[in-house]
């Protein structure tokens, strides 16, 4: 049936709805186009976020809603799982991509939701009006790599304990400069003492230690790593542990003004020390390292009902913020060739995680780094126990 002339300029009421009511009849057929683009949209695996240039969110697919605890705003909905100290301000990052219209890429983003850890790739485009090519806005893309960057950090994991062979060999050199010089003068001293010359003697024994001393830094690095179990030792209050190791390190340390704050009360928590005692040295040698041997470095012990809070905060150089979780990977290393094995904080981190604690670092611009330690107060053993 052929439809009159006043049947067919009738626009189409029932394709419209909410906020197309005021579309003019002749866009219907854009309209049915635009919904399958948002049906498109809404099917797709990645996260899709538009948003206006004061980032207010104007439209979102579901899965966004998955990956991401979405606010009224795109930055405060970024902001709520990430590390500021990573990230740096969303705000800015965001803005300043709509206003150069330059796409910005953030690679595995460490975002927490809903109980859930997840490493999501960001992309951020500039939204432009089709006509005037103005900037009106900004779309966010949002990825779920978890599961590709856990293969590729296995991978990773697998490429550098298969470097251990190299690093075996280096040891293996390491080792003999030290041994050879150790055999050298304790044929010396064999032969002073036969003739009765005692005080070269001990001379040339004071350099067999300092040999000996440097073989088992070496050694025990390597031992340390692979270690699944540390030998048990009695409760020590965590101050104690905290002198003992400042006390152990003062030949490394000397120039260096460290002050130990205690933020909590007159009774501190006991751990078992071993572990403990290592982590602590391991954290102040790398501040003096950090301060090449002179400097500033805080001590900060703090306690809560549940958990007990360490904090070094040193006057050094600092890290890339981005290599705040790299750091702790076994041969990651951000000291100059030759200065060290890249296994201290790995070892660090591993014997923190056997106290069911955790480790983290942060670089603060002109004021060093710090790092944080936090143990659970369930361990801890009563004031009596020997």
């Amino acid at each position: 049936m052929q439809m009159s002339e006043e049947n067919r300029k009738q626009p189409d009421k029932s394709a419209k709805t909410g906020r197309d009511q005021h579309q003019h009849p002749r866009s219907a057929q854009n309209l049915r186009f635009r919904d399958l683009g948002e049906s498109i949209i809404e099917s797709l695996r990645p996260g899709v976020v538009a948003f206006d240039r004061q980032l207010r969110i104007i439209q979102a697919n579901s899965q966004a809603g998955r990956l991401i605890d979405l606010d009224e705003y795109i930055d405060r909905s970024l902001a709520k799982g990430t590390d500021a100290n990573v990230w740096g301000n969303w705000t800015q990052s965001l803005k300043s991509a709509i206003t150069t219209g330059q796409k910005s890429d953030f690679k595995a983003v460490r975002y927490n939701f809903d109980g859930k850890k997840r490493l999501l790739h960001i992309v951020c485009t500039p939204l432009k009006e089709s006509r005037t090519q103005k900037v009106i806005g900004g779309t966010v893309v949002i990825e779920d790599v978890t599961g590709k960057v856990d293969i590729e950090h296995q991978l990773a994991q697998a490429e550098r304990f298969a470097a251990v062979g190299k690093v075996a060999g280096k040891v293996a050199h390491e080792l003999n400069n030290p041994m050879d010089g150790i055999l050298r003068y304790v044929n010396l001293a064999i032969r002073v003492i036969d003739r009765g010359n005692l005080e070269k003697a001990t001379e040339y024994l004071q350099q067999c230690r300092l040999g000996l001393m440097r073989m088992v830094q070496i050694i025990g690095e390597l031992l340390e790593f692979s270690r699944s179990t540390y030998p048990p030792f009695e409760y020590t209050p965590i101050d104690q542990i905290i002198k003992d190791a400042v006390k152990a390190m003062e030949s490394a340390a000397k120039r260096i003004d460290i002050e130990i704050i205690r933020d909590c009360p007159d009774d501190m928590p006991r751990f078992r020390g071993t572990g403990l005692f290592q982590v602590f040295c391991n954290l102040i040698k790398n501040a003096a390292d950090a301060m090449e041997g002179a400097g500033q470095l805080k001590i900060t012990m703090r306690r809560s009902d549940n958990f007990l809070e360490v904090e070094f905060h040193d006057t050094g150089r600092g890290f890339e913020p981005q290599n705040a979780e790299a750091i702790f990977e076994p041969f990651f290393t951000t000291k100059t060739h030759g200065r060290g094995t890249g296994l201290g904080l790995a070892i660090c981190k591993d014997i923190v995680e056997k106290y069911n604690g955790k480790i983290t670092a942060r670089s603060v611009p002109d004021r060093g780094s710090i790092f944080t330690i936090l143990l659970p107060l369930t361990q801890e053993d009563s004031p009596k126990a020997e």
